[in-house]
């Protein structure tokens, strides 16, 4: 079929005659799909179910340096999950402190310590008159959702194939010491399933911020999510090379096992400088005498070391990947050549980013719910959740089984295309 905008008023309206029939079609079957989040599936979380047996009441729960699991202590995390976690995201196990089950939770908290009392000593961010933060377009909803809980004023980058703008990003915080921050997934980035060049991540760590309590806040949430053993992204660790840049303490960055073993009950991690630890601790002993350590030593023993972790990501890829490829072979099926929008195809992590024709991200979502799809909510991509073009849509593959994921992307695609031609239409007749 040729392009939709090539086509006759006659043909368009022909066409989409046709397609609403099919529209009423598929409401009629009384759909209930849901791909509006990137959850892991029943099939992936059974991949850990042996974790729930690797330890029960007869386990020694000592750790290696004599530690009792079952008590207080060990604020910063134990050594082996330190280790386990240090391997997982390439840095020195001295310079990781083991949280909770949420790498979200401990965002919220360095958000919320920055606000209330600075960082390193720095003016408290709660007592400035204005505080700014970097945030690359599209991005993740939950990380904006913070930034505007605390009332932050959120400025949008865009993102490029090689992610953010950094000619942006350099100026902007060369010449604004009230931009505190920039929210960053580095690798298969939510949405776009992007990884950041050798430049972009080189350039992050010689930024000359006008504040000197700037923060990188750097989540790898899919360093270990790829889909393919011979095909997979690289990124340059960014703590080692701001440390060459002479920017020791220009990075936060989190990771956590939350979509490795069982979210909600995983084991998050921050890695970063000795002197971001110092602060960092400061505060933590105030919080808590130590976080789950059976829990650690749980994931510790369930994996054992890094390589449990890489076979237990094949596994993974190996139930994910047949979606990853459904959906993107579904759209060239259905959409491709009618130039009525254009998506990614990434090499791993959680999403698909779809853009549609401008104007008609929230008229598709909206369409497909009524047919009993749901989808991430227009806009949500963008700070304040709003999309300038409404135009961008996420595509969460991972929680349907394959045959429903199958079913949602073609009512997906049918919305879709009759979205795209009232658009043409109304365009022409504007």
């Amino acid at each position: 079929m040729k392009p939709y905008i090539e086509m006759t008023n006659d043909e368009l309206n022909a066409e989409l005659q046709n397609l609403r029939a099919q529209y009423k079609k598929v409401q009629a079957k009384g759909m209930r799909l849901d791909m509006s989040r990137g959850k892991p599936s029943q099939e992936q979380l059974d991949l850990s179910m042996e974790m729930m047996n690797v330890l029960d009441s007869s386990s020694d729960l000592t750790c290696e340096d004599g530690t009792d699991c079952r008590n207080y202590g060990q604020l910063t995390g134990i050594i082996e999950a330190r280790e386990l976690l240090g391997d997982m995201m390439e840095n020195n196990p001295k310079d990781i402190i083991i949280y909770g089950n949420s790498s979200l939770n401990v965002m919220f908290d360095t958000i919320s310590r920055c606000w209330t009392h600075g960082v390193m000593g720095y003016t408290p961010w709660c007592k400035l008159p204005e505080v700014k933060f970097l945030c690359p377009v599209p991005g993740y909803d939950r990380h904006f959702k913070i930034t505007e809980f605390f009332g932050i004023n959120m400025i949008p980058v865009p993102m490029t194939p090689t992610g953010p703008d950094m000619d942006i990003v350099e100026k902007l915080v060369a010449e604004d010491d009230a931009i505190k921050g920039i929210w960053c997934v580095p690798k298969y980035s939510n949405p776009q399933g992007i990884s950041y060049s050798d430049e972009t991540v080189r350039r992050f760590a010689r930024l000359k911020p006008a504040a000197p309590d700037f923060r990188i806040f750097w989540d790898n949430a899919y360093g270990m999510h790829h889909l393919y053993d011979d095909h997979q992204d690289y990124l340059i660790e960014i703590l080692a090379e701001c440390k060459r840049a002479g920017n020791p303490d220009l990075v936060y960055k989190f990771a956590s096992t939350s979509k490795i073993t069982f979210p909600g009950s995983g084991i998050a991690a921050l890695a970063t400088s000795p002197n971001n630890m110092e602060d960092f601790i400061t505060y933590l002993k105030h919080q808590t005498i130590g976080h789950d350590k059976v829990n650690q030593l749980r994931h510790v023993r369930f994996f054992k070391d890094i390589h449990g972790i890489v076979e237990h990501m094949r596994k993974h890829a190996d139930i994910i990947r047949p979606k990853f490829e459904a959906v993107e072979n579904i759209l060239e099926e259905d959409l491709g050549g009618l130039q009525v929008g254009t998506w990614t195809k990434p090499l791993g992590g959680y999403f698909i980013m779809f853009d549609s024709l401008p104007g008609c991200a929230k008229d598709i979502v909206a369409r497909a719910k009524k047919a009993g799809v749901v989808i991430t909510p227009a806009g949500a991509t963008w700070p304040y959740g709003k999309d300038p073009n409404d135009s961008n849509i996420r595509i969460a593959p991972t929680f349907p089984a394959l045959e429903e994921l199958e079913s949602a992307l073609r009512v997906f695609t049918l919305c879709v295309r009759i979205s795209s031609i009232k658009k043409i239409l109304a365009d022409r007749e504007a």
